[in-house]
């Protein structure tokens, strides 16, 4: 039998179509110390992005915050970390952010001629490159290279029925986006030239959705890289499943209305994943809204002590550490996402580490 081709590898060119960083000297009484840096925009008579510091310890039951005030009115949902000092952000009204000092100082851009645009996920590869995804209407994605001040056109969808949802990229070169389901099936698109040029993937080897499935555009991580060649990839609403390799796999995190199931996938190995969501429109319920595979999505086990509430964000940080966020909160594990403390009731849509360092940052609204 001739041997299936999986599309989500890297290397498949057969396509159609709060901040924290872990300190080298250990803070006094800390056995491990961070510095949680954060941007956070407040609803306040005048919209302000928010940067906040904590020191967490292992146990995570204290923290110092301090808070910084660069101003802008978007709400941000894009965030890619580059290395501790280059962090870019995206998110409404065709908003993008660039801070070459770890966060210290930004610089604060509208996309000419996208200025209506919800740029809901972004990819960095430097302080001059970057890729943004515009979800709908018409659904855009945009790449620069010379830090923001000019943006080229790379890929437009005017159909009414496409929705990105978010994009991952294995290395500078290859890359991934995935959309909601039309005719019942995902959009795949592909990139093998640093996001200059996409394709979609044959429609015979697109992902088949259920009835009301799709995924949830609130972090640009519900698709991720499982290995250097493959990525896996998570879905909400009627149905949940996680995708990897040719497998569909049901999920028993909550699900049944269009706001229930999984938000975000991550992932610390090739059997190791831990996957987060719940029902947005009831922030605060622990209702299976965590789990974890350490066998590549054979089985699932709840955690002792989940996330405090839906979680639009998980990022894997090193060892047996994770860390969640979501709109009442961030939460912290350090023993493999079985027991999270809940360290931060600040509401933030998306967590990620730095590609080249030790940095985490968050953003929201």
């Amino acid at each position: 039998m001739k041997k299936k081709r999986n599309y989500f590898q890297q290397n498949n060119h057969h396509c159609s179509m709060k901040q924290l960083i872990i300190n080298k000297k250990k803070p006094v009484g800390f056995s491990t110390g961070y510095v949680l840096l954060s941007i956070r925009q407040f609803l306040l008579a005048t919209s302000l992005v928010l940067i906040a510091a904590c020191l967490l310890p292992v146990a995570a039951s204290s923290q110092t915050v301090k808070l910084l005030t660069p101003g802008t009115k978007a709400s941000f949902r894009g965030l890619s970390v580059v290395d501790d000092k280059t962090v870019w952000v995206s998110g409404s009204a065709g908003t993008v952010g660039r801070s070459v000092d770890g966060g210290d100082t930004w610089t604060w851009m509208k996309v000419k001629g996208y200025e209506k645009n919800d740029f809901r996920d972004i990819e960095a590869f430097d302080n001059k490159t970057a890729i943004i995804m515009g979800i709908a209407a018409p659904a855009y994605i945009l790449k620069t290279t010379d830090g923001g001040e000019n943006w080229q056109r790379v890929y437009e969808n005017k159909d009414t029925s496409m929705f990105l949802d978010a994009m991952e990229f294995w290395n500078e070169q290859s890359g991934i986006v995935i959309g909601d389901p039309f005719k019942n099936k995902f959009f795949v698109g592909r990139t093998f030239d640093g996001g200059s040029t996409w394709r979609g993937i044959p429609e015979k080897n697109i992902p088949v959705a259920d009835s009301g499935e799709a995924c949830f555009a609130s972090s640009g991580t519900n698709i991720r890289k499982l290995n250097k060649k493959e990525a896996v990839f998570i879905s909400g609403g009627l149905s949940s499943h996680l995708f990897i390799r040719d497998k569909k796999i049901q999920l028993p995190i909550i699900q049944g209305k269009e706001t229930t199931g999984a938000n975000s996938v991550a992932v610390k190995n090739s059997n190791t994943l831990i996957i987060v969501g719940g029902d947005f429109n009831t922030k605060d319920s622990t209702t299976k809204n965590c789990f974890i595979t350490t066998d590549g999505g054979k089985t699932f086990a709840a955690p002792t002590t989940p996330p405090h509430g839906y979680r639009s964000c998980v990022e894997y940080l090193s060892k047996k550490t994770w860390i969640s966020c979501g709109l009442n909160g961030i939460d912290y594990s350090t023993d493999e996402g079985n027991t999270w403390t809940w360290i931060s009731k600040e509401g933030f849509h998306v967590c990620r580490k730095a590609k080249k360092g030790k940095a985490v940052f968050f953003c929201g609204r």
